[in-house]
């Protein structure tokens, strides 16, 4: 399975209600205040605070405020292929294919029917569930899974972003409430993209109002 993000061992976590200090006010964090907000599920694609998830080169401190993938109606192509290809052996059964080979191959050429199919599913699933966008309190990751054996991983400074807009059109785009997001940053690459986004209006104001937290944090010196 590929390393891209890992459950780490299990952990109490340290309670998000104390804010930070420093030269300015006391103040409350993007984390603590998504904090009500959680909902844990592992197969979600709009992760807020994800529990006991990792990634490869995550800093000791650093916390994952969301986790995204593509919302779930862009995945029903592949599963309503999946559901009929459970099905097309039974065509056989009208029409005579392959009457012309021994009943021991014609057993062989259904198992290797279903062994394809199996193996369609678990790719499509699998790049569905590992090609994730993550956002930080310090950083954006962008991970591309593009097949079994490659991955493709981007990412920019918070302090780095320059605009965030996103666009939502269509009407089952609007009834679902999932859109692209991009993300102009001043980094080596310009721009990143979250294509069907779950909440995307949602996406825009948590990346904001990390960027506020961040200025803020240099006013006080808490920048890390």
């Amino acid at each position: 399975m590929p390393d891209i993000f890992v459950a780490g061992p299990a952990r109490k976590n340290k309670p998000l209600t104390q804010g930070r200090e420093g030269m300015g006010e006391r103040y409350e964090t993007v984390a603590e205040r998504m904090l009500k907000q959680r909902r844990l599920g592992r197969f979600r694609a709009f992760n807020v605070l994800p529990n006991r998830v990792r990634f490869e080169n995550q800093e000791h401190r650093e916390k994952i405020i969301l986790m995204l993938r593509q919302h779930w109606i862009t995945q029903l192509g592949w599963i309503m292929a999946a559901v009929a290809g459970v099905f097309v052996p039974l065509i056989f059964v009208w029409i005579p294919i392959l009457d012309f080979l021994k009943p021991n191959y014609q057993l062989m050429s259904l198992i290797g029917w279903y062994l394809l199919l199996i193996a369609f599913i678990y790719e499509k699933f699998i790049s569905w569930f590992y090609q994730v966008f993550i956002i930080t309190d310090e950083r954006i990751i962008d991970i591309n899974f593009i097949n079994l054996v490659y991955k493709e991983l981007s990412e920019a400074k918070i302090d780095n972003i320059e605009d965030v807009t996103y666009r939502q059109g269509g009407v089952v785009k609007a009834m679902f409430n999932f859109g692209d997001v991009v993300i102009q940053t001043a980094g080596e690459q310009r721009e990143f993209m979250v294509e069907s986004a779950p909440e995307p209006n949602r996406v825009v104001k948590i990346i904001n109002e990390l960027k506020l937290e961040e200025e803020h944090e240099k006013m006080i010196g808490k920048v890390r």
